[in-house]
């Protein structure tokens, strides 16, 4: 160990080297500087490289990006107001030499940016819908910034505007980053004239022609001229009656007029009714105004139609003649046609309601039985469910007369002369060929031929008894009679022939003889 002598020094001597040594600190330190500076700046920062004093300072990190955003001023605007990529990508956070390093030479790349790894959306102009297949060169320029590109549509697509510019400059008022035809969402209905229903599909350029947008006229007419069916007949404002949903969407209200459109008449065309000019027509609410010709009743009814009939079809009657008349209309009455009855002027007219009015050449009857149809007859017809009780005459219909038809008795529709003999409609079935006589009912009675009774005992004055018991009626009544039956009581004028006295005990045979056998003889003085 070398042993080194330690002498006191001069306080002056101290005082002045401290002094030199501050006076030439600031010449030693750009030497010294550049002795520790770690490699050559970029080619951006190589007139800064013997001011270290403009990107550091002395001991203190922390000032680092902040020197840097005072000299990056569009940079430091970005981070600030939190836009651009260093803004939204929130660089702002971490030091700046994170990403860009210095001092790596003249040549050095300190961006570290590729177009094929960049996120578009962490700019002010995120690449949506076509611009996301579109080239960077097509919007950056060579030699120009990526900040200096250009953000308005107009800058980029001026060649591509079809409205030479009368439109303005903000293609995106009206298109989409889509496509030109893709959702152009220009709000039409902001301007006077909104786009309603078949509007809302039809080409700009059918309306603006020749690109004209200002002062384009709103009158349905100026387009629809060459559409009107009415000529002109119904004025120039089409919207009065149609809607944009099409012509056929009727706006107009004819309900609210004086005139209620009610069944057919809603779908008859306008012009069947207004011929002329619509503003100027007076036309007339009454049917016949309109429908005089259709009157098959040749005004005979009238001109109010509709007392009658309905706006759904001359067919649809609405008078309720059970109603509104003292006559109501039942069975064959419903089918009737008006005229049938009425045949004269309507409101005029005095109709009288009995059958035979009407009637009277349908009478099979020539007026032998009344003029009150209805005591025998309905209106479901002549011949249906006849009402008539024979019971309340002088022949009441018992038996089988009850079933017989009417016309087997009544061979003609006068029914009076019809006769209530038996003979009058059994002759033909006169088994007993009139012997008997024609007073059928003296032995039978109507339910049957078979079913008859008659005693000769009681209601003659010739007792059958002995051989004359269930003797045929026909051994003593031989001859037809016509109406009375006069038989003779004496013996002989049946036993003539088999008298074998041969008249000579005289025609009294009873006087020996009895009805029990011609052989037992007993003598009566």
């Amino acid at each position: 160990m070398i042993a080194v002598s330690m002498k006191p020094v001069c306080p002056c001597v101290l005082v002045f080297f401290v002094t030199m040594l501050a006076l030439t600190a600031n010449v030693q330190a750009r030497s010294l500087e550049s002795l520790i500076m770690p490699g050559k700046l970029i080619e951006g920062h190589a007139k800064y490289e013997d001011e270290c004093n403009q990107c550091h300072r002395p001991f203190s990190k922390e000032s680092q990006n902040v020197l840097c955003l005072d000299c990056h001023e569009q940079v430091a605007e970005d981070v600030d107001g939190k836009k651009g990529f260093h803004g939204l990508s929130r660089l702002g956070e971490y030091e700046c030499s994170t990403c860009h390093e210095d001092h790596k030479g003249r040549d050095a790349q300190v961006m570290q940016f590729s177009t094929d790894t960049f996120d578009h959306d962490l700019t002010d102009y995120p690449l949506k819908g076509m611009h996301g297949v579109v080239v960077c060169n097509a919007c950056h320029k060579s030699g120009d910034k990526y900040r200096e590109a250009p953000g308005e549509c107009f800058d980029c697509h001026e060649a591509d505007d079809m409205h030479k510019g009368n439109l303005g400059k903000k293609c995106s008022d009206c298109h989409s980053v889509k496509g030109w035809r893709e959702e152009q969402k220009f709000e039409h209905d902001e301007t006077d004239f909104k786009l309603l229903g078949k509007h809302e599909d039809v080409e700009c350029d059918s309306c603006h022609a020749s690109q004209r947008y200002e002062n384009t006229p709103m009158e349905c007419s100026t387009c629809h001229r060459f559409n009107d069916v009415h000529a002109g007949n119904y004025g120039t404002d089409c919207g009065n009656c149609h809607r944009e949903e099409g012509w056929k969407k009727i706006r107009f209200n004819h309900d609210k007029t004086d005139f209620p459109l009610t069944g057919n008449h809603r779908d008859v065309k306008c012009d069947t009714c207004h011929g002329g000019d619509v503003l100027a027509d007076n036309l007339g609410t009454d049917c016949v105004s309109c429908h005089k010709g259709d009157d098959e009743h040749k005004g005979q009814y009238g001109k109010k139609c509709e007392s009658c009939h309905k706006t759904s079809g001359w067919d649809k009657v609405k008078f309720d003649h059970d109603k509104e008349t003292d006559f109501p209309l039942r069975g064959k009455h419903i089918d009737q046609q008006c005229s049938a009855c009425h045949r004269g002027e309507l409101g005029n007219e005095s109709l009288a309601r009995k059958c035979i009015d009407c009637h009277k050449a349908n009478d099979v009857h020539a007026g032998e039985q009344g003029e009150t149809c209805d005591q025998c007859h309905g209106e479901k017809g002549w011949a249906t469910k006849v009402r008539f009780e024979h019971d309340m005459t002088s022949f009441p219909l018992i038996g089988m007369h009850g079933v017989a038809p009417c016309e087997e008795c009544h061979l003609s529709a006068v029914f009076s002369d019809a006769r209530a003999e038996c003979d009058a409609c059994h002759a033909g079935d006169d088994v007993h060929e009139k012997k008997l006589g024609p007073a059928c009912e003296a032995c039978h009675n109507p339910n049957a031929w078979t079913l008859w009774e008659f005693d000769h005992n009681n209601r003659t004055d010739f007792t059958l008894d002995g051989s004359h018991v269930g003797i045929d009626c026909h051994a003593c009544h031989k001859q037809p009679v016509k109406k009375k039956i006069k038989q003779s009581g004496a013996c002989g004028s049946c036993h003539r022939d088999d008298d074998v006295h041969d008249g000579g005990f005289g025609r009294f045979c009873t006087r020996c003889h009895n009805t029990k056998s011609f052989g037992a003889i007993e003598i009566n003085r």
